[in-house]
């Protein structure tokens, strides 16, 4: 579960968004500049809010009210941005074990093995990133992010950058970490097509705010342009 209610303020831009979701996957869709990637951040610990609370699970990320502000080391969410964000000196090997650095002595793993397999990357090890392709990438920077035992894996418009093919070959492993490794997934996406073939919560944002959530299929069903 995620219970999400902050205000923040960038510039001219203000933020004032509230959701929860107890999804596998919860989409927070809309237009370039709703706000999307800015809650994102939030839930990262990369900024901070003005005022507000965020619990995921059982853990309190930051609440305003009593002055608490998880650090991000701590709050165990793995992050996959639109491409890829690889270490350009590290080989891809080197790129998954910096991944398992973060993850608690505790933390209940996948093996590296496992990930290799479920995302097909164990031809690309001894390869650094200069030499792999979109799709390429943006598998090894998913299987990194599991390999730090995340609680929640934050995907920002992971599509962004890719061909059609490549775009499918990425969904399909983004299905397959949904229900082979059971880590909640926040989606930041533009494409109707992605938030309802991947989520079963959307969560609309325009300008900053939230105009509507619920399941894809019944607020997504009308045209683009009423929904921005």
């Amino acid at each position: 579960m995620i219970e999400f209610d902050a205000d923040t303020e960038q510039g001219d831009f203000e933020l004032a968004v509230r959701f929860s979701s107890n999804a596998a996957v919860t989409a927070l869709f809309g237009a370039s500049g709703a706000g999307k990637t800015t809650v994102l951040r939030l839930i990262a610990g990369l900024a901070k809010p003005t005022r507000g609370r965020l619990l995921v699970g059982d853990t309190v990320f930051f609440d305003t009210t009593t002055k608490v502000f998880l650090p991000i080391h701590k709050r165990r969410v793995g992050v996959v941005f639109q491409d890829g964000t690889l270490f350009p000196h590290l080989t891809v090997a080197q790129n998954l074990a910096f991944g398992g650095w973060f993850a608690p002595p505790d933390a209940l793993l996948p093996t590296r093995d496992a990930v290799v397999q479920s995302l097909g990357i164990g031809g690309l090890l001894n390869r650094r990133p200069a030499r792999l392709s979109g799709g390429e990438r943006q598998r090894v920077a998913l299987a990194r992010a599991l390999l730090s035992a995340p609680s929640l894996l934050l995907m920002d418009e992971p599509l962004a950058s890719l061909d059609q093919d490549r775009k499918l070959e990425i969904i399909q492993l983004i299905e397959r970490v949904r229900d082979e490794f059971q880590v909640p997934i926040i989606y930041v996406s533009h494409a109707r097509a992605e938030v309802m073939r991947l989520a079963t919560h959307a969560v609309i944002l325009k300008n900053g705010r939230v105009t509507t959530s619920g399941p894809p299929a019944s607020i997504l069903s009308g045209p683009v342009d009423t929904l921005f």
